[in-house]
């Protein structure tokens, strides 16, 4: 392995001046720092991660906690994935790489942490079986961002699940519809997207001085498809009488498209439908599924940003909201 030692050897510097062009620390000028750095990169030097962690406190890690038990999309889930795509570029700019803290280690996430000496972490989705665990981390004084739950002590960044859900029922009334059912996906303790945009259909009803049927509404068990087609066969056998359905999310929207093609029931003829999140395949399902997109890469630049201010000593808001668009296809008719 080559030392900063070797390169004094071969640059004529000292091995002081040598760290200080590799760390760049210093007051050393342009010429003398170049020619250290081309000949580390020629003599293939690798700097010692582990002595700098030593010698600075530091780790230059982030700890990354996703979880996936409710949603059951993985990386793949049109929110959660471009977020962490979105962070972990962020953060790298800044000289930070990331490391996940798993929920199935032989350790709790706090003593995870500890263990990889990691400089911050962010929670992504977590489960809400684990809150207590993630308020531990925070509490030790380890910096902490959130994106979408709320956590004790941590800032949230995450969609104004409200005002979208006011937005969509006020899209579907401006086209005619006055019975809207809503198809929520479990309400959590944590997580407050399905409550949240459940709030601002709710507001929304109120506000056009339009009745709020407790029979048009129904809680999903999960996110995924399944949850979204057994749901709706629940809320569509209770009670049919309405023209148009908004989806919590975009999982549940395709269980009801299903349920339709199954049983011969015309989207949007029968019923128009609004999903949430606009996943990949919401624009080449039958019908194109109109929906909101969430803004994942302000969500992660934020969170990112408010993290390392955070790590900085620079304390932070509680919640962040960021707009989430609508986005018109051909699920919604006119009636």
């Amino acid at each position: 392995m080559v030392t900063i030692y070797d390169i004094a050897k071969k640059t004529g510097y000292s091995a002081p001046t040598v760290s200080k062009a590799l760390n760049g620390t210093g007051k050393l000028n342009a010429k003398t720092r170049d020619n250290i750095i081309l000949a580390a990169k020629t003599m293939g030097y690798e700097p010692n991660i582990a002595a700098k962690t030593l010698s600075t406190k530091k780790s230059n890690l982030i700890g990354v906690i996703y979880e996936d038990s409710q949603m059951m999309e993985g990386f793949e889930h049109p929110l959660f994935g471009g977020v962490l795509n979105k962070f972990r570029e962020e953060v790298e700019k800044a000289g930070y790489d990331i490391i996940f803290l798993s929920r199935s280690f032989s350790l709790p996430y706090l003593s995870h942490a500890r263990l990889r000496n990691v400089d911050g972490v962010i929670f992504i989705n977590p489960n809400e079986d684990d809150t207590a665990l993630l308020a531990e981390i925070a509490e030790e004084g380890i910096p902490c961002i959130s994106t979408n739950d709320f956590i004790p002590g941590v800032c949230t960044v995450l969609t104004d699940n409200e005002k979208a859900g006011y937005d969509g029922t006020n899209y579907l009334i401006s086209h005619g519809h006055t019975k809207i059912a809503f198809l929520s996906g479990p309400i959590s303790k944590i997580s407050p997207a399905a409550y949240e945009r459940y709030k601002g259909y709710l507001r929304c009803l109120t506000e056009h001085k339009l009745p709020v049927n407790p029979n048009l509404f129904e809680e999903s068990k999960m996110w995924d498809i399944q949850s979204g087609y057994d749901s709706f066969e629940t809320l569509f056998k209770r009670t049919n009488d309405f023209t148009a359905i908004f989806a919590a999310d975009d999982m549940l929207a395709f269980g009801i498209l299903r349920y339709a093609k199954e049983h011969r029931i015309s989207i949007p003829k029968r019923f128009s439908l609004i999903g949430f999140d606009d996943d990949r395949v919401a624009k080449f399902c039958n019908p194109r599924l109109t929906t909101f997109r969430q803004n994942r890469e302000e969500i992660a630049s934020l969170a990112a940003e408010t993290l390392l201010f955070c790590m900085a000593g620079i304390p932070a808001p509680d919640i962040i909201r960021v707009p989430a668009t609508l986005i018109e296809r051909d699920s919604v008719q006119q009636l």
